[in-house]
């Protein structure tokens, strides 16, 4: 269904019971960050918040995407599934061999609906041009201020939209805008964006990038500028088939390009490719720690056009979950069809599991046919798309429900042997990706946790051991090594498949230390795999622990293959790097927490924002994993280097 406004979207959910408004007065400045962080993470994601009163004209809405009824009612769904469905059912009818001319002419309506999608460009002024200001100042609209070490105030769902100047063809990304000035911002497009190719071909040309930025309007627009679309296919396109109507587009008023007519707020400016970059960021990341300051394009403001009524929509990132772990969601379940389709016909399902943070874990199920399948698909996956960024991929057979971790868990132990099943690679990884020891390049690791045909079994050693309780053996590792501080075991308490440690970390490759002193354990037979932690993680917490180690590794730089007549397991140092214990020489960011007055502040006002009871800050619990203030992990500390 299409949605005439984002007004449209906040009637819809306000009759669903879907949002709480917030009349108190909240300063966009770190408090509505601290208040949102503790309603997304609430089971099942809370609700959408309307901060009515917020120093500016414009009220702001955030965690609008936040739950899966409101991700299926932002694109008007009973079940995501189904746009899966009708993807590839279009594509199988336009796809499919024509006997005769008969055949042919029956496509005609399935063609029409196709057009029907495609945006539009309109004559006159829109919705979004009801009020035009070509003195534009930033300031008048309530940006947020996220998190205690940004660099400053970020535009957070943007639809950035841009034009190939050789093709004219559109793209529509979510490039994050940090503000300097009432007309200037950072420009934050990554180097394999589609926004970063069309800056270097004007950069080619010698012509200054002219840009806009759309905001709000219905909330299909919004997702479809998250979508992993190929290159040279119109996100507004996407949108259009969501909604079930073509987005109407007008001309801008000061640049050559063009707007959604319903959107609530449009910022239009360009960038020059001869200027000098700006320092932006740090910026709390949806990996959960701060991204580091870089250098990106300068975006030049030359006028703000809105809506009478504009709504200002913003969103959080930060540690999962968070409200992009449901648009990650929907991307997992529409996506899935055309990904079948082009690319690994045998893909029967996909989780990208929320603690995973989108690129560092993907599980997939196949309907495997014949040897080495798992290891052909973990090359097809990471040469598609957005899915090179992928870290750690795990693939299981089609019966196993990747979305029920037990039995992904249970495949694991029974199908997987450590040394010979995972297969390494190396290649491009995501901008955010602080373990890597190179900048977006690293290593990533496939787990084979399928049924294996007779050619894929290796002879295995006896690695028969004894047979002892978890307690047993997490009382012989704790004596043997005064460093370990906790042990976790997965599995029943017969089998300890894997096994978390924290520990003191001390010295140089301590965790590959550790992991050979363990190799002489006679009672780990049945162990395949021992992942090892910083002293301060709470490791009986699987969530958190699966955040943090797929967070903090380059697979094969921090794996360590055991085999011997014992044992045979794989060993993973989850623990964050330093240059003395680890040769990494590139800085290390900081886990992202409120600061204790912001959340004193909150603690202290909330009760006159009536939004239900108290809700401890998730600050406090992450508190312990924090070396010092700031984004960056000093490198003078004694705890870390």
């Amino acid at each position: 269904m299409a949605y005439k406004s984002l007004t449209d979207f906040i009637q819809t959910l306000e009759k669903e019971g879907e949002l709480i408004r917030i009349k108190e007065f909240v300063n966009p400045e770190l408090e509505i960050t601290e208040i949102t962080d503790r309603i997304s993470k609430m089971p099942g994601g809370g609700k959408a918040l309307l901060f009515e009163n917020n120093g500016t004209d414009f009220p702001i809405l955030i965690n609008a995407f936040g739950s899966d009824k409101r991700m299926k009612l932002s694109l008007g769904v009973e079940n995501l599934d189904d746009i899966a469905d009708e993807i590839e059912a279009l594509f199988k009818k336009l796809s499919s061999p024509k006997k005769n001319i008969i055949e042919k002419l029956k496509l005609l309506p399935e063609l029409g609906k196709v057009a029907a999608y495609m945006p539009k460009v309109v004559s006159g002024r829109g919705k979004s041009q009801e009020v035009i200001h070509k003195n534009p100042d930033l300031s008048k609209i309530p940006v947020l201020k996220c998190w205690p070490a940004d660099g400053g105030k970020f535009i957070t769902l943007p639809m950035v939209i841009t034009k190939d100047p050789l093709t004219n063809i559109r793209n529509v990304g979510m490039y994050r805008l940090q503000v300097f000035e009432k007309d200037l911002t950072g420009m934050h497009w990554h180097k394999h964006k589609v926004g970063a190719r069309h800056f270097d071909e004007y950069k080619k040309l010698g012509k200054k990038m002219p840009i806009a930025v759309a905001i709000g309007g219905d909330p299909a627009y919004t997702y479809s500028a998250t979508a992993p679309l190929p290159d040279n296919m119109d996100e507004f396109m996407l949108a259009g088939f969501l909604r079930k109507q073509k987005v109407k587009l007008v001309k801008c008023i000061t640049q050559n390009i063009e707007v959604p007519s319903d959107a609530d707020i449009i910022i239009e400016g360009y960038v020059d490719p001869e200027e000098d970059f700006i320092l932006e960021g740090p910026f709390g990341d949806h990996t959960g720690y701060y991204s580091l300051a870089d250098y990106y394009p300068k975006f030049h403001v030359t006028c703000i056009t809105h809506r009478k009524d504009a709504i200002y929509p913003t969103t959080i990132v930060g540690i999962p979950p968070q409200e992009d772990a449901y648009i990650g969601k929907a991307t997992e379940r529409i996506f899935i069809a055309p990904m079948r389709m082009t690319l690994v016909p045998e893909l029967t399902d996909m989780n990208l599991p929320v603690y995973g943070v989108a690129h560092n874990l993907t599980i997939v199920s196949i309907k495997k046919t014949f040897a080495g399948q798992a290891t052909k698909v973990m090359n097809a996956l990471w040469g598609a798309g957005q899915m090179m960024f992928n870290k750690i991929l795990v693939v299981v057979d089609h019966e196993v429900n990747v979305h029920n971790y037990s039995e992904v868990f249970k495949a694991f132990a029974n199908h997987t042997d450590p040394v010979h099943d995972l297969h390494f690679s190396v290649g491009p990884l995501d901008v955010l990706d602080h373990a890597s020891s190179k900048y977006a390049f690293g290593s990533k690791f496939c787990i084979d946790a399928t049924k294996k045909f007779p050619e894929e079994i290796a002879k295995r050693p006896n690695t028969e051991g004894k047979k002892e309780t978890q307690l047993e053996i997490s009382k012989k590792i704790k004596e043997t090594h005064k460093e370990i501080t906790d042990v976790s075991f997965t599995g029943s308490d017969n089998e300890n498949e894997i096994i978390f440690i924290s520990f003191q970390k001390s010295k140089f490759l301590h965790a590959k230390e550790l992991a050979n002193s363990l190799a002489e354990m006679d009672n780990l037979s049945s162990t395949k795999m021992v992942i090892f932690f910083d002293k301060e993680v709470n490791i009986h917490d699987l969530p958190s622990s699966i955040w943090l180690v797929t967070n903090n590794i380059d697979p094969k730089r921090d794996s360590y293959l055991i085999e011997n007549n014992m044992n045979k397991f794989v060993a993973i140092d989850g623990t964050r790097k330093t240059a003395s214990n680890d040769s990494f020489d590139r800085d290390w960011p900081n886990i992202i927490v409120a600061d204790d007055k912001t959340i004193k502040s909150i603690d202290e006002k909330w009760g006159r924002l009536n939004i239900g009871e108290f809700i401890k800050s998730p600050s406090e619990y992450y508190k312990p994993l924090i070396i010092n203030e700031g984004a960056v992990v000093k490198k003078n500390d004694p705890t870390t280097d």
